[in-house]
């Protein structure tokens, strides 16, 4: 038979971060939320309590939790905000977990190590402005020029946009692919915030996750090296539904 009861460790974690939620944001949402405010102290505590590389393996940095860990803190951070659930879907998630996936050796120690710990936060950049769900749809596109790629486009409805110092970024390398929409022609690659020409903001007066931080950033010739590309060139689409699934 299969056992479904949580296990004494689950449970604690359960606890903690229930009581966490009550203790730290719940006495402060309402506010947040008239004030339409991200606040990042948020990320600080839960950085410490090893929250934001839950299930990114020791050697990684992260706490080497299973996937049930990560599906209870996503449940108790939902009960008290769903912004707070949106950072372990996003960071945690889309981000962490496909480095821990496609990435190499190399962006794990520069980029997983330090995510999983808390100390970079990350996000995923899909969606364009006029593409939303559809892939396909997307403009943004990189150009190889030497050993570096050059990363013009725009993404938006980002969670995290203005906060995110490592973005995972989908973007057309193969133009004639981009002509024929076959996806087969998009890549993935790692992006900074430090990099010359990215710039972000945030979206104002939203309709919900109001105390959440969500925008848009721009690449206006984003100069990214070779290094950064995540898997190979023309599997971006598989990672991106990977990052999703």
């Amino acid at each position: 038979m299969i056992d479904l009861d949580l296990t004494e460790e689950q449970r604690i974690l359960e606890q903690t971060v229930r009581e966490w939620g009550a203790r730290e944001v719940a006495p402060h949402i309402k506010e947040l939320d008239r004030q339409h405010r991200f606040d990042k102290n948020f990320l600080v505590q839960m950085a410490d309590m090893g929250l934001l590389g839950c299930s990114v393996p020791t050697e990684y940095g992260g706490a080497g939790m299973d996937y049930i860990s990560l599906g209870i803190i996503s449940e108790e951070l939902e009960y008290v905000d769903t912004s707070l659930r949106v950072i372990m879907s996003v960071h945690a998630g889309l981000n962490c977990l496909t480095l821990l996936t496609w990435g190499t050796e190399d962006q794990k120690q520069r980029y997983l190590v330090p995510q999983a710990q808390g100390k970079k936060i990350a996000t995923y950049g899909l969606t364009d402005p006029a593409a939303g769900s559809d892939v396909r749809g997307i403009q943004t596109v990189a150009v190889k020029k030497g050993n570096k790629y050059a990363i013009s486009g725009e993404k938006m409805w980002i969670s995290l946009a203005d906060v995110a110092d490592n973005f995972l970024v989908f973007a057309w390398t193969d133009m004639e692919k981009k002509k024929q929409r076959d996806t087969s022609g998009i890549s993935a690659f790692i992006v900074e915030r430090g990099f010359k020409g990215f710039s972000s903001g945030s979206l104002k007066e939203k309709w919900g996750i109001l105390a959440g931080n969500t925008g848009y950033f721009k690449m206006d010739e984003v100069e990214v090296p070779a290094e950064n590309l995540v898997g190979r060139e023309g599997e971006g689409f598989k990672i991106a539904m990977f990052a999703l699934d």
